[in-house]
């Protein structure tokens, strides 16, 4: 076990969303020193000009990679007074492995998730194998869910008779698994979300220049699943979301950051 001195304010967080770099910002502004932990190097860079104590890019290696995480922290400057779990909703092997490591460290963990939206007139799927299930004959579907699992996504779509087109990240990763799941050059489209002058107009314009009838993101909350209801609403689209998975957490959940700032500013 570690010892942490009161007063200690140092927190580890480990992001895989969106406005994780905005919540590393909001703690850095309140004083606490901050340690990131990032999945890639595209990820890493909102957070090299923020006023960090360290930042960690790659995988953690594990219950046993996270557990040496709070060791070496534990010897070096205390500890961590938090560990945060900002990653993404989908991501349930980290948090799963982050909570059976910081419980047998006796380590402090808070969870930070993001509510679920209102799917209004979304159709909601289990998994990506769902989708054989429908004739989709005659539909152009729109992949906006990356590429870790497109080539998967791919497959079932074809399966239904859709003709499926991709958006996917401009990195050398998302490319390589893009290309490996039988779509041509003309069905993929390498863009980073939200660019442009207005939000959505590069996704707008890539359903109106396929004439998209189908978009499959999936349910992680945040901005692009903002996005895509409101793009698919307006274009007369219809949205279907991989249904957001489920994990018995067994640590304390906040869903905003006024939350979460009150939660830590009580000692564990």
């Amino acid at each position: 076990m570690q010892s942490r001195k009161n007063g200690h304010r140092h927190i580890w967080l480990l992001s895989g969303i969106g406005e994780g770099h905005c919540l590393a910002k909001v703690l850095a502004d309140e004083g606490w020193e901050v340690t990131v932990s990032v999945v890639n190097d595209s990820a890493s860079l909102p957070y090299q000009e923020m006023r960090l104590r360290a930042i960690h890019i790659g995988p953690l290696q594990g219950v046993e990679g996270i557990k040496r995480v709070l060791q070496d922290a534990a010897s070096l400057h205390n500890g961590f007074q938090w560990v945060i779990d900002a990653t993404h909703p989908f991501a349930l092997e980290i948090s799963t492995n982050l909570q059976n490591a910081c419980k047998d460290f006796d380590q402090p963990l808070l969870c930070f998730e993001r509510p679920i939206e209102e799917v209004g007139d979304a159709n909601l799927i289990k998994d990506f194998k769902e989708l054989s299930k429908y004739c989709f004959h005659e539909r152009n579907f729109l992949m906006a869910i990356g590429a870790r699992h497109l080539r998967q996504a791919v497959f079932y779509a074809h399966q239904s008779g859709a003709k499926v087109f991709a958006r996917v990240l401009p990195s050398p990763t998302s490319l390589r698994q893009a290309l490996m799941c039988s779509l041509s050059d003309s069905q993929l489209a390498v863009i980073r979300p939200f660019v442009g002058s207005v939000k959505g107009e590069f996704e707008r314009a890539l359903c109106q220049r396929w004439s998209i009838s189908d978009v499959l993101c999936r349910q992680s909350g945040g901005l692009t699943e903002q996005l895509w209801g409101s793009l698919c609403k307006e274009e007369k689209i219809n949205l279907w979301l991989i249904r957001r998975p489920t994990l018995d957490r067994k640590v304390e959940v906040v869903h905003t950051f006024d939350c979460l700032l009150e939660r830590i500013s009580c000692f564990p």
